[in-house]
């Protein structure tokens, strides 16, 4: 007994429980990051296509994605299929029992389709057509003559989206035109002026399209008239335009390398691309692009808040009721739901101070809503608010750790108060101050409940920046990584086929998070070596 107390007086026990502690915590965060890599890593790796012929007479062609007991059949065994071609079974997955399986092989002719709509088609090729030429799944030149035709069509779809944008732009004049139409009648004003400004603007885009519209009349018609025959492994033709075909492959040819090759490309089309089918397809990069934006805007916006209320409590005020107040409501705020933030933002940032701005400054186009509306910009300023007290516990903790020994020496040198601050104390707190901001970048990147209200959607047309004047649009709504992984594994039409992106989107924004933590932090470094430096 008295061992005991001796073992548990000199700390001993306390030690390995706090190491059992670390060792769990980290074996928690190793195994969700192992599952998450796991899941979304193999999803993107080609599967092989297997062809089925089951008892029925009945033969399927699909990916084997998993196996599990029969719950139907005792000691019997099931295999998950994705079986695609949604447009003509309405599913995506099938289960195929091992008891109705007669036969299995993996045929050399059958072709992987990625289609932008309907998901995947599984079969096998019968002929392409071009126009008026036709070219047989059997001749030797077929391959590279359908890959040349899909690059073909994308070439065409690249253009026909810049012309769609070219029409979208010499629209915009007089759908700005149109709305200040509309808003003189409504006020009952006189608007033959604008009227007549409207009827210029439209014969100025007549004159603007025509020969746009024209070509992209021709490059519809050449895409419509691309297709492919495929024949279903129960005996079903289908003939798909190539307009409408991402990728084809011959998985059950492909080598190592031309796998790995895939797979990679895969990888980048799922970072680099727009969604598709519902978010189930396709890929995230306005999700990713939303995110780090928001996540920038409101780091500039809570950092200098966050610095300004520390030094206010810590440097300035004295100690009293009026400051115990301030830390309690701070103390307070980091309890309070991110639901009742979104809230807050809805009422207070888009309600009343959007809508004053659309009153002020864009008072001709109203009813329409310009910031008066969900938006990036105020999705930003509530995730502020949220990581505020983070950022002020930080950057007083980072205040309190600079000696008051370094105030004194600024002060006996001359410096006034406000010198002091910004050259001596701030700079030694800097270190306080980033730890403050990676935390508030961590929290603030992983809310969804907030953006929900004041401008996240499943779906963005438009991305918050690009090439128009004025280049940041901060009245737009967006995308999130966040409401991405809520929206396809909770919101899909197609579950199923939406779970692996669920993991793909997670661990996506894991490495976003990760990335902009790790800036952070290798800045913090850089600024304590320095400080480091300058004291020796």
């Amino acid at each position: 007994m008295s061992a005991l107390r001796r073992w548990l007086a000199v700390g001993t026990a306390q030690r390995w429980l706090a190491g059992a502690s670390v060792l769990f915590a980290l074996a928690m965060i190793a195994g969700l990051v192992a599952v998450v890599v796991e899941t979304a890593g193999a999803f993107f790796w080609p599967r092989p296509l297997v062809e089925f012929s089951l008892a029925d007479r009945a033969k399927v062609l699909g990916e084997v994605w998993g196996e599990e007991p029969d719950p139907g059949t005792p000691g019997g065994r099931r295999l998950r299929v994705k079986v695609g071609n949604r447009d003509l079974g309405g599913a995506d997955f099938r289960w195929l029992r091992e008891a109705e399986i007669r036969s299995r092989r993996t045929p050399a002719d059958a072709w992987l389709l990625e289609r932008r709509e309907y998901g995947n088609f599984h079969g096998f090729p019968r002929r392409l057509k071009l126009g008026t030429e036709a070219l047989d799944a059997v001749a030797p030149e077929f391959p590279a003559a359908l890959a040349r035709a899909l690059a073909d069509a994308q070439r065409l779809a690249g253009e026909e989206r810049a012309l769609l944008r070219a029409v979208d732009g010499a629209h915009r004049d007089v759908a700005r035109l149109q709305l200040l139409v509309a808003a003189a009648r409504r006020r009952g004003g006189d608007a033959s002026g604008l009227e007549a400004q409207l009827t210029r603007a439209e014969e100025d885009e007549r004159r603007a399209t025509a020969p746009l519209l024209e070509r992209l009349g021709g490059i519809r018609a050449q895409r419509r008239d691309a297709t492919l025959a495929m024949t279903t492994a129960d005996g079903r033709d289908r003939t798909i335009p190539l307009a409408g075909i991402v990728r084809a492959v011959a998985v059950n040819t492909l080598t190592t390398r031309q796998k790995l090759g895939l797979y990679l490309s895969r990888w980048w089309e799922f970072v680099a691309s727009e969604p598709r089918e519902s978010n189930t397809e396709g890929g995230i990069f306005p999700a990713i692009f939303g995110t780090a934006l928001m996540v920038l805007l409101m780091t500039v916006a809570v950092v200098p808040l966050g610095v300004v209320t520390a030094l206010y409590l810590n440097e300035v005020a004295r100690e009293g009721a009026f400051t115990a107040a301030v830390r309690l409501a701070l103390a307070n705020l980091a309890g309070v739901p991110s639901i009742v933030f979104g809230a807050f933002g809805l009422a207070f940032f888009v309600y009343n101070v959007g809508s004053g701005i659309d009153r002020l400054f864009f008072s001709d186009v109203l009813p329409t809503p310009t910031f008066g509306t969900g938006g990036i910009i105020w999705a930003a300023l509530t995730l502020a608010l949220l990581t505020l007290p983070v950022v002020v516990v930080a950057t007083e903790e980072g205040l309190q750790s600079v000696p008051q020994a370094v105030r004194d020496g600024a002060r006996a040198l001359g410096a006034t108060r406000w010198q002091t601050l910004r050259r001596v104390v701030l700079p030694y707190a800097a270190p306080g101050i980033l730890t403050g901001a990676i935390l508030a970048v961590a929290r603030g990147a992983g809310e969804v409940a907030p953006l929900m209200l004041t401008g996240v959607v499943k779906l963005a047309p438009r991305l918050p920046f690009d090439s128009q004047p004025p280049f940041l649009h901060l009245e737009r709504k967006f995308m999130h990584l966040g409401f991405h992984i809520y929206d396809v594994g909770f919101q899909s039409p197609n579950v199923e086929a939406a779970k692996p992106m669920v993991y793909a989107t997670v661990l996506v924004l894991l490495v976003l998070v990760v990335a902009l933590n790790l800036a952070a932090v290798l800045l913090r470094s850089r600024l304590r070596r320095r400080l480091r430096g300058a004291a020796v």
